[in-house]
């Protein structure tokens, strides 16, 4: 028993090296080995995001795409100490001197998963100025993805007047109604919308 103990930190760490298979733009696989990219998050699979005139692009497989792309028949070396909750091995990996977490930032087709860790940070405020990858339009950022959120859910609460089922003209919006512009609403915000 006292030899499992010692033995399960060791598990974790691991200096993998090999042609990897990608799965999605953050995990690869090298020799049956899942390896999550450390310290970047990228959009899932199935993640849509818009251009900015509103066009919906596939951008989970853009970023499944990128990532071949940077790897695309090369050896790569991820070097990592912990595992997920998926027992994937959490890594930085490299081609050669380069760092494949970070270019998928610079890139614009990770963000900085700054939950666990800052070290892209500066790489994302990069992409960003540049209008890099999904940086080019809008995008729900992949763990509020996982969790249920879309970019129509984001555009209803920032754009109220497109739901608006009362316009006030001669009075002010106040809750679901209009009333006069003297009296001090005491509702909360509703459906009415105060006309322009």
């Amino acid at each position: 028993m006292l030899w499992v103990a010692l033995a399960v930190p060791f598990l974790a760490h691991a200096d993998i090296t090999g042609n990897p298979r990608v799965i999605d733009g953050d995990t690869i696989e090298i020799a049956g080995e899942r390896v999550r990219l450390h310290g970047i998050d990228a959009p899932e699979k199935a993640q849509t995001c818009e251009t900015k005139k509103g066009k919906p692009w596939e951008c989970g497989t853009a970023a499944t795409r990128a990532l071949l792309a940077l790897v695309a028949r090369q050896s790569l070396t991820c070097k990592g100490d912990s595992r997920d909750k998926y027992g994937r091995l959490i890594a930085i990996c490299y081609v050669g001197r380069a760092d494949i977490n970070e270019q998928m930032v610079l890139q614009g087709w990770a963000l900085a998963y700054r939950k666990y860790g800052k070290d892209y940070v500066r790489a994302e405020y990069a992409a960003k100025d540049l209008s890099e990858g999904i940086w080019k339009g809008e995008f729900v950022p992949p763990w509020d993805w996982r969790r249920g959120k879309r970019l129509s859910d984001s555009r209803a609460k920032s754009e109220p007047a497109a739901q608006c089922c009362k316009k006030c003209r001669k009075g002010k919006a106040c809750g679901n109604s209009c009333i006069s512009r003297r009296y001090t609403c005491r509702k909360p915000p509703g459906c009415a919308c105060n006309a322009q």
